[in-house]
């Protein structure tokens, strides 16, 4: 994928930058500053003179483009002052035959969508405008030029950094999942939560029920894909249950699906056994205690030790000086001639 930017107006970035992506991973970098690619690794050098030509019939091509869209947007919405920020998102996939997939490209002008092109294996364009329709020329230009520029480029990079990059990108690592219990002090209520971690690829399904049934989303907080620092991600979802709804006895349940999953993981929370501050509070408190035992403990048998060797130091110190007192009393030699 390439996530384009253009930008209209002074800003200290530049004009037009792209970020290119295998999946997940950021593999290069381009913008109107160097007019070339900076690349995260060392590619093949054979490589170096196709890539730069590749990149810029592609990257000047959307320049050129989105700028030209600008201008329009510039002339019919009165967009005369300040700054405004066009965006394109667009790529190609591989299918696990590794056929070649849809091409698609997003479009959107200050935040708000304006365009979507997807092309599919068929050589069919299917397109949804909403600013300055194509007409038949150009839909016929569009898709000769994805047919025969775009998607063969696409899938030829797409094919030589997912070969580079395919241990990071086709790694496989199962979810950890917990189901964490909070009491609300101030509601005497509590909180629940569900967090999936240390999972790739980023793709999760984590639900919360009530009863068997779907909590609705907006009684639910949270819920973002965030990355970890070893290169996976993590999900946590949370639901408050009031005073109230404790009464009801409710059972809760945490429910999860991942790719590297052969089932559905399920953790199940009843409420009916929950008791407000004890089976919580009690283990952590029971840990303090024991924690606090074993700290005395350390401490007196440390003291005992040094007592102990102290007591060791001055028995030998007392013997010695008994020892040197003596033979300073003894009396001196006699020496026999021969």
């Amino acid at each position: 994928m390439a996530f384009a930017t253009y930008i209209v107006g002074q800003t200290p970035f530049p004009e037009f930058s792209v970020v290119l992506m295998l999946d997940d991973v950021q593999i290069g970098y381009y913008d109107s500053v160097t007019w070339s690619v900076v690349y995260r690794s060392s590619s093949d050098s054979k490589y170096q003179n196709e890539e730069k030509s590749d990149a810029d019939i592609v990257f000047l091509d959307m320049y050129n483009s989105m700028k030209e869209r600008a201008v329009y947007f510039k002339k019919h919405l009165n967009h005369t002052n300040g700054v405004h920020v066009q965006q394109r998102l667009a790529g190609c996939e591989l299918l696990d035959d590794d056929k070649p997939g849809l091409l698609q490209r997003w479009d959107a002008f200050n935040g708000q969508e304006i365009g979507e092109y997807t092309f599919d294996t068929e050589k069919n364009v299917q397109t949804k405008i909403i600013w300055g329709p194509w007409g038949q020329i150009t839909r016929l230009h569009m898709r000769f030029l994805i047919k025969n520029i775009y998607q063969p480029i696409c899938i030829k990079v797409l094919r030589r950094y997912l070969y580079m990059k395919k241990n990071s990108v086709m790694r496989k690592v199962k979810p950890r999942v917990r189901l964490m219990k909070k009491t609300l002090t101030d509601s005497q209520g509590l909180q629940i939560s569900c967090l999936a971690t240390g999972f790739y690829p980023r793709h999760i399904n984590l639900t919360l029920f009530r009863d068997g049934q779907p909590v609705d989303d907006d009684q639910i907080t949270g819920g973002e894909i965030l990355p970890n620092g070893d290169g996976t991600y993590q999900m946590r979802k949370r639901l408050g249950i009031s005073k109230e709804e404790l009464r009801e006895e409710h059972k809760y349940n945490c429910t999860m699906k991942h790719l590297n999953l052969d089932n559905k993981l399920d953790i199940t929370f009843d409420v009916a056994e929950y008791e407000p501050g004890s089976p919580t509070h009690s283990v952590v408190f029971s840990v303090l205690v024991f924690m606090g035992v074993a700290v005395v403990i350390i401490t007196a048998l440390i003291i005992w030790r040094k007592r102990q060797a102290a007591g060791k130091c001055s028995d030998k110190d007392s013997r010695s000086h008994k020892v040197i007192t003596l033979l300073l009393h003894l009396p001196p030699m006699i020496k026999h001639d021969k």
